[in-house]
């Protein structure tokens, strides 16, 4: 699986070529290709500041927003990587706060691409020893790093033996690799789900997670309890509290008040819940009740639940972003317009269910704009329903909706979104 990139920068654009020409062989799994590239330049993930390693079906990316936040409002200095990015290539590494630049990303995935040359490594296999190279070589105090896909046979498990480990939100998507037959699986596909996820469970380290399922529970325990790994798990030994003026952290011996986040949405909370779980179960990087509530108000997280700014796509208009693809999301969007009126421009890449969205907002939808999800195969506008009116792309589907004072919700695709961020002139920095 790989994700298209583009860069103004030439260099970059050079090796970006590059990437793109990989190829994984069909049924590929495992972590012999990243080990071995990872050992051609000098085992960089061995090197690395205290790991907090971060996986889920969604939320995982928030979770680590929220992580770097506070890790950084008590005054650490925080390398980060994370999938996938919505405009430049460069969001998937953060190096010591700052996104990477496009001279040392050349540089950086040029020599990658370059050592690992025979191994026939992904996209994603060689982002993964890009960032943790330049990581390895500029000190920092935390990494913060969000698996790819799944868990078990993800780049990023390679991480030996992070500070904690934490799963966010569970729920059904990539079908096809995370779900495939595998003897020594469970079946039920929750249940499968969690072992992939589980996989990142170390010897020692705490396993954080939020309240699963009564299945994806038991796989959780099982997996725990076989790697060794301590389970701490929301609902049963702590929880996140909603008040009326933000939240509590509550544990056996801890209760912390901390304000709501900024960005919207109460799985914001949530996942902000988690953050503060793993911070307070992991024994390396002290951080005070209010780096956190600081951090908390501080994290942001692109396309997301975003609400635009004024800009040259968007106008004046309130228009929100969200690149939420599959059920979990689709929920989640439907509690929040639940009650209120928005018309929805959506973009879905083939492979995903296009009722994930449209099921969930069907009672808050007042049109539906069906347009294409660039550089990708997706749905056709009949796919959304009879009503969904094919449009050819984004500016052209808010140009024809009325001007009626309802909100716009674009959703559907993260590729979508960073088309969308880019035509707005707001690139994640």
């Amino acid at each position: 699986m790989k994700d298209f990139a583009r860069s103004d920068d030439t260099a970059v654009q050079a090796q970006l070529d590059r990437l793109a020409a990989l190829s994984v062989p069909h049924g590929r799994l495992g972590l012999e290709t990243i080990r071995a590239l990872l050992a051609r330049i000098d085992d960089p993930h061995l090197a690395l500041p205290p790991v907090f390693h971060v996986a889920g079906t969604n939320g995982k990316g928030s979770t680590c927003a929220f992580l770097r936040a506070m890790l950084e409002a008590q005054g650490y200095t925080v390398h980060a990587t994370t999938s996938p990015h919505l405009v430049r290539y460069n969001e998937r590494i953060r190096i010591a706060g700052e996104l990477i630049s496009d001279e040392a990303l050349a540089a950086l995935l040029a020599e990658v691409l370059d050592l690992g040359d025979g191994l026939n490594p992904s996209f994603f296999e060689v982002t993964i020893a890009a960032a943790f190279l330049a990581f390895a070589r500029t000190p920092a105090n935390a990494c913060v790093v969000e698996v790819g896909l799944g868990g078990r046979f993800d780049a990023t498990n390679v991480i030996e033996k992070p500070a904690v480990c934490g799963i966010a939100t569970l729920g059904i998507d990539h079908e096809r690799f995370l779900l495939a037959p595998e003897d020594g699986t469970p079946a039920e596909p929750i249940s499968r789900i969690a072992f992939e996820k589980a996989g990142i469970a170390k010897p020692g380290v705490p396993l954080v997670t939020l309240g699963p399922s009564m299945r994806a529970a038991a796989t959780l325990m099982e997996v725990a309890e076989a790697r060794g790994a301590p389970l701490l798990m929301e609902g049963v030994d702590w929880l996140t509290h909603v008040g009326t003026d933000g939240f509590h952290f509550i544990d056996a011996e801890t209760r912390l008040a901390l304000p709501f986040p900024t960005m919207p949405g109460r799985h914001q909370v949530i996942n902000a819940g988690l953050a503060v779980a793993m911070l307070h179960y992991q024994n390396h990087l002290a951080v005070s009740p209010e780096a956190m509530a600081e951090g908390i108000r501080a994290a942001n997280w692109p396309a997301r639940l975003q609400r635009l700014s004024p800009g040259p796509l968007v106008g004046t208009r309130e228009v929100w972003l969200d690149g939420g693809h599959n059920p979990d999301a689709g929920q989640m969007l439907g509690k929040q317009f639940a009650g209120h009126r928005a018309h929805l421009i959506i973009g879905m890449i083939e492979a995903k269910d296009p009722t994930a969205i449209t099921g969930p907002l069907s009672r808050s939808i007042a049109s539906i704009s069906a347009v294409p999800v660039p550089g990708h195969d997706f749905h056709p506008a009949e796919a959304f329903g009879t009503e969904a009116r094919a449009m050819p792309d984004v500016p052209t589907a808010l140009a024809a909706l009325p001007d009626d004072g309802l909100p716009v919700l674009i959703a559907g695709s993260l590729y979508l979104a960073g088309e969308v961020l880019r035509l707005n002139n707001e690139v994640p920095d």
